[in-house]
Order: structure tokens, then sequence, then C-alpha cells
């Protein structure tokens, strides 16, 4: 898998394989030293009735989105992946787009959220999500964890995006200042366009569309996230 094409995958199960025997690109221990950026982004998707989440409401039709990868807004990243894996310890050939680049990134996914939780203030949440952490040769080094969240007493659905990086080595002196210019503008815009996107999503399917799944690109089960 190299470090950038400037065309699609074209052989999704090589990529695949080959992100399977990658390593973490960072050791998640140094992640509060200097150089590393925290982010926080919260984005409300709708209003439930207050209490446990209401069945094929927003918080589930959200959950299922998020866990499909359907969130994504594809002219700035989309995923590949293997449906039929668990979702914990799924390895993903992320594809960014940046102008006529395309950009390949492999991340695997460690941990899936499903609890409910006290804030501070008292209030109850209902959460579901999932994290990945980002492998070698991905241009990032880090941890992004996507959560759907409901407040039973208010019945807000929120999807809450929280997220550790930093710029990885990149050995193409090119890429490297590319990214260095437009990274976290282009990673800042990534986090909006996807909860705006998530939003957007929720709403189709609120008002009678059926629910975007992943679209199959073979062999086997490898599906493309999100679906054109």
């Amino acid at each position: 898998m190299r470090t950038m094409r400037l065309s699609p995958v074209s052989d999704p199960a090589a990529d695949l394989a080959e992100i399977a025997g990658l390593e973490l690109n960072y050791d998640p221990s140094t992640t509060g030293g200097k150089g590393w950026h925290h982010d926080r982004l919260r984005h409300t998707l709708a209003v439930e009735d207050p209490g446990d989440p209401e069945p094929g409401g927003p918080w589930e039709i959200a959950c299922a989105l998020t866990h499909d990868y359907e969130f994504a807004d594809r002219h700035i990243m989309s995923a590949l992946f293997h449906a039929d894996v668990p979702l914990k310890g799924r390895d993903m050939l992320l594809e960014g787009r940046f102008v006529v680049l395309r950009f390949p990134m492999g991340v695997r996914v460690d941990t899936v959220v499903d609890e409910t939780r006290r804030r501070a203030d008292g209030a109850e949440e209902r959460v579901w999500g999932w994290s990945y952490q980002t492998l070698g040769r991905h241009l990032e080094r880090g941890r992004l964890v996507y959560e759907v969240v409901k407040n039973t007493t208010t019945g807000r659905v929120e999807f809450v995006i929280t997220g550790v990086s930093s710029r990885a080595s990149i050995p193409n002196p090119v890429i490297a200042l590319g990214f260095l210019v437009f990274g976290r503008f282009t990673q800042r815009r990534f986090y909006r366009a996807v909860a705006a996107k998530l939003e957007e999503r929720v709403r189709d399917v609120l008002e009678g569309a059926p629910r975007p799944t992943p679209a199959p690109v073979g062999p086997g089960d490898i599906v493309r996230a999100p679906s054109a």
C-alpha cells in the first residue's frame, strides 16, 4: 500500500490484507505531549421524547449509520472494510481526498462503547459508539472516537467526535508540506462535514428514505462506505 494514490484503490482485498499486518504508528502514552491536538465536537442530530431511546428513532438510526461508516462525506473520506467481521478489531482502509489526490490510510477499531453514563450535572446519557487508532503509513497519528449520545432527560440526540492527533512522519516532502499547510483545516472540515452528513441521513430515514448501507465492491464481504 503506497502513501499516496492518484486514483481510487484498485485492489481492496490486497490492501486490506496488508493493513492487517500493520501495527500502531504511535505510542498512546505520549498523546498528552507537545505537538498533539485534542478535539471535541458535539452536534445535535434530533430530539426524541425523554427516556430510553425510541425504537426506530433518531438514536437507533444514527447508531446503525455510525456502525456502517455511513456518516462520512465521500468527497472527503470513504472507507473499505470487511462487512462480516466484528466491529471491534475491524481493519479499515480510509481513502482521504484532496483535490485530485487520494491518500490511503489504515486504521483499526479498538473499542466499542455501549453504556449509560451519568454526567457531572446529574443528567443520564445513553451512549453507543466506537473508536479507531491509526496504523503504519497513515498521514496522522492518534485515535478518533465517534459516539451517538442521547440525554434521557431532555431527549436531545447528539453526535460526539473526540480526537487526539498529531502529524505522522511523511517521507515525501511535497506531501509533508501540503499536510503541514492544509492538514488541520482539512481535519476540522472533516469533523463538521461528517456531523452534518449524519444529521442529514438520520432526517432522510425518518422521512421514509431507505437507510443507506455500504456498497459491495468484492471480492467476498468487502464493502465501501459511505454508499453513493
